[in-house]
């Protein structure tokens, strides 16, 4: 309703119509379809919603809370600041940083307060600089960050990254942000070991006001707008540096960042091979299963593959390009016919026509449209380890440069 209401919508009648319907049997669905057509039945009279069997099993927990001017002065410990702001729904609920007039300011550093980069849905408010700032200042960000926060929110916003299907998913999908070029180094973005875990200030509150923003200015709260079934901890924070001592040269040279709707990463552990072949038959193998969300909404699947230092050199050693890493991550990360149909997402209306029309069991069918659906860049420490990022399908990667404000 909150939604509506931020799109000029009121007094719209509403049919609930009770969750879920995927996967369920031909009664839950006939069940369901009767209690919609007599809450409708209702509208139509003019009775007002019907009551029905079970109603919803999940109902929002009332309207989001707008963001108004309000000052707080009578918090002297940062325990009171704390439970003030949970107790607003103004942050993550770990600790801040009181956003204070003077440190908003210090962090937008002279850019235009009320600039707004657009719409953030799903409540659909203004991402002012201002707003943005204000996050940035509780995330615990300083203020040399703020230019890859606004970079990262312009990418966000950008029609391809489906920021209204990322936040309100029930998929558990989170921006990650992957920064390129000499800014990753300047602000001391981690790209070595531990690279997605602590220990990191640029990574953890970059990747922190990221969030923020999508919970204060995007309006997209657990169980409420942001219908992740159990989410993931990669919506705390999800940030980290590409390498740039690559055999292949970086992703992006130039200062950028690029932001991916994907899962939190897949351990890739392979100890023992010594080969390229060997080492990206591991990947692929560890990108497909049942489960997996990347192939289903297939038109817009990416696959993002964060390749070990170690492995990376293995590979390159080979005479292995970028694109070859891709082409072969394209063409063995497949699962045959017979196995998609034992479950998962097999049969959804979203599998493109050809797969549908597939009927050799043994086939192989492939998880993304094309070999360039498949990032490859390097990240991490020692180790005979990798990481395998799935999108969250109907989500495409978007990179914007960083630039001064």
């Amino acid at each position: 309703m909150s939604e509506l209401g931020a799109l000029g919508i009121t007094g719209l009648p509403m049919v609930f119509v009770e969750h879920p319907l995927g996967g369920e049997r031909s009664d839950g669905v006939s069940r369901r379809a009767r209690q919609a057509t007599d809450q409708l039945a209702a509208l139509i009279r003019g009775a007002g919603p019907a009551s029905t069997e079970g109603g919803p099993r999940e109902v929002p927990r009332g309207s989001a809370r707008p963001i108004l001017p309000e000052t707080l002065e009578t918090l002297d410990t940062p325990e009171a600041i704390l439970a003030a702001f949970c107790e607003r729904e103004w942050c993550d609920g770990l600790p801040i940083v009181p956003p204070t007039e003077e440190r908003v300011r210090t962090m937008l550093g002279g850019a235009a307060a009320q600039r707004s980069l657009g719409a953030m849905p799903p409540l659909w408010r203004q991402a002012t600089l201002e707003k943005l700032a204000v996050n940035a200042v509780m995330a615990g960000c300083e203020p040399s960050s703020f230019p890859v926060i606004v970079a990262a929110v312009q990418a966000m916003l950008d029609p391809s990254f489906n920021l209204y299907g990322v936040q309100a998913t029930t998929h558990p999908v989170a921006p990650l942000l992957i920064v390129h070029g000499p800014a990753a180094h300047e602000l001391g973005v981690h790209a070595g070991s531990g690279c997605f875990g602590p220990g990191f200030r640029a990574n953890a509150t970059i990747g922190r006001a990221i969030r923020l923003i999508m919970l204060n200015v995007g309006g997209a709260w657990p169980g409420r707008y942001d219908m992740a079934t159990q989410g993931s901890p990669a919506k705390f924070s999800y940030c980290i540096a590409e390498r740039d001592d690559v055999p292949w040269g970086p992703l992006h040279a130039d200062r950028a960042v690029t932001v991916f709707g994907g899962e939190p990463p897949h351990n890739v552990n392979d100890h023992v091979s010594t080969t390229a072949a060997g080492i990206l038959a591991t990947v692929a193998d560890t990108a497909v299963s049942l489960g997996s969300n990347v192939g289903w909404y297939f038109s817009q699947s990416q696959l993002l593959i964060v390749l070990g230092p170690e492995h990376a050199r293995t590979i390159a050693g080979d005479g292995f390009s970028r694109a070859d890493v891709q082409r072969f991550v394209f063409e063995h990360a497949r699962l045959p016919l017979r196995t998609l149909k034992l479950g998962g997402m097999w049969g959804i209306q979203d599998w493109p026509r050809w797969m549908h029309a597939v009927t050799d069991d043994d086939a192989l069918l492939p998880q993304v449209p094309s070999p360039e659906d498949v990032m490859v860049i390097v990240a991490g420490g020692p180790g005979k380890h990798s990481a395998v990022v799935p999108n969250c399908t109907f989500s495409r990667a978007v990179t914007r440069p960083i630039q001064p404000l």
